[in-house]
């Protein structure tokens, strides 16, 4: 990781190395967006440190010269200017924004985007409701009254955007409320609020990490037009999507409960490749019962992926030689455990078959979830994160 420093001019018009703490720090995550930084810097210079005091960081991932445009357009700026430049742009945009988050001195911290499609003009207005109305998180919205989604190219962007939302909002109700546009990559949040061990940022939609795992005291909105983006291109692919999603899970199942109800789904979708496989093996005259301990291996190996990259990404802090090794003996030992512990409840407490068959899936099931957590995907700080709700 580099950082870059440009001087700015002072209200005397000497040029000072460390200005000032600004009271706003302009966070601008990059990525590949040379054609759109001397605009950028140019409209933050015409409508924010007139009315407020400001300094701008750029966090750059860009493999195009988007530091070296940056160096030469700052020179024309009167605040200062940085560019954190990351070789490995862990975490993609979020990581970013938590790494620019990190670096500001300044208790106001505005994020938005490099492509224009945000108006720096608002940047003020965002400041000026926090501090009126207390707010810790002032979000500019698309979709509060006077806002409008107009740059956002196509009707298969804005069904996805739109369809993000409802998601996104349905899974947090209580996180979110008060917040139209938790898709927004544009927003002002007091540094004060945000605790940055806290964050596990995958992908661009970093607000709503912000909202869930921080969770802000008090939220106001500011209406904002979407603009249409300045020059380059798109960075929205299906693979951020894919992103996304795993954002989604991680953030719902960051509590225990939540996370063995995705670990029950998660099992029972193992249930196809194990059953497929089964029919496969006794189809070719394998004997069912060594047919059933190979298929469940197939379905022991699906669950194990799913909950690799979906569940417990962030734990994975064993070897995967390790993990793999683990699970598997956790799993299979449910067919062990499971038959004597129906035997045990139908001649010792006298239940009937059906009856102690499910309890019996239920408990081993509790017991695969809590060995997993254990022993596989031990988690190494246990400090749970606050506001996921």
């Amino acid at each position: 990781m580099s950082v870059y420093e440009t001087p700015a001019e002072d209200s005397l018009g000497e040029l000072t190395a460390v200005p000032e703490p600004g009271a706003v720090t302009v966070i601008i995550p990059s990525f590949n967006e040379s054609g759109n930084v001397r605009e950028l810097l140019r409209r933050i210079t015409e409508s924010v440190p007139s009315r407020v005091p400001c300094e701008v960081i750029f966090v750059d991932d860009s493999t195009d010269d988007t530091p070296e445009q940056v160096a030469k357009a700052a020179q024309d700026c009167p605040f200062p200017v940085s560019v954190i430049h990351r070789e490995v742009p862990t975490g993609g945009l979020g990581g970013a924004v938590v790494e620019g988050i990190k670096a500001a001195a300044s208790d106001w911290v505005v994020v938005m985007d490099a492509d224009l499609q945000h108006p720096p003009s608002l940047v003020p207005e965002l400041i000026a409701t926090g501090e009126a109305s207390g707010a810790d998180l002032v979000v500019a919205s698309r979709y509060t009254k006077g806002g409008s989604r107009a740059g956002l190219a196509g009707g298969y962007r804005v069904a996805v955007s739109r369809a993000s939302t409802w998601l996104t909002k349905g899974l947090f109700p209580r996180a979110l409320r008060g917040i139209s546009d938790p898709m927004s990559g544009f927003f002002a949040i007091r540094r004060a609020a945000v605790m940055a061990e806290d964050l596990r940022p995958l992908g661009y939609k970093i607000l709503m990490e912000l909202a869930v795992r921080c969770g802000p005291r008090s939220v106001r909105e500011v209406p904002f037009v979407f603009q249409d983006r300045f020059a380059g291109e798109s960075k929205s692919t299906a693979r951020e999507g894919l992103r996304f999603l795993r954002h989604l899970v991680e953030l719902r199942t960051s509590k225990p409960l939540w996370r063995m109800i995705a670990f029950g789904l998660i099992g029972l979708t193992g249930f196809v490749p194990n059953l497929l496989a089964l029919y496969g093996l006794t189809a070719a005259g394998m004997h069912y019962l060594p047919a059933e301990i190979v298929a469940n291996q197939f379905g022991v190996a699906w669950n194990f992926l799913l909950i690799e990259v979906l569940l417990f990404r962030t734990r994975r802090h064993r070897r995967l030689s390790d993990r793999v090794g683990r699970y598997a003996v956790i799993a299979n030992a449910d067919l062990v455990l499971r038959i004597p512990l129906i035997a045990f409840l139908v001649g010792s407490w006298g239940m009937s078959v059906l009856p102690a068959t499910a309890t019996a899936l239920i408990l081993t099931f509790v017991l695969r979830f809590a060995g997993t957590e254990a022993l596989v995907y031990t988690r190494k700080n246990r400090a749970a994160p606050r506001g996921t709700q």
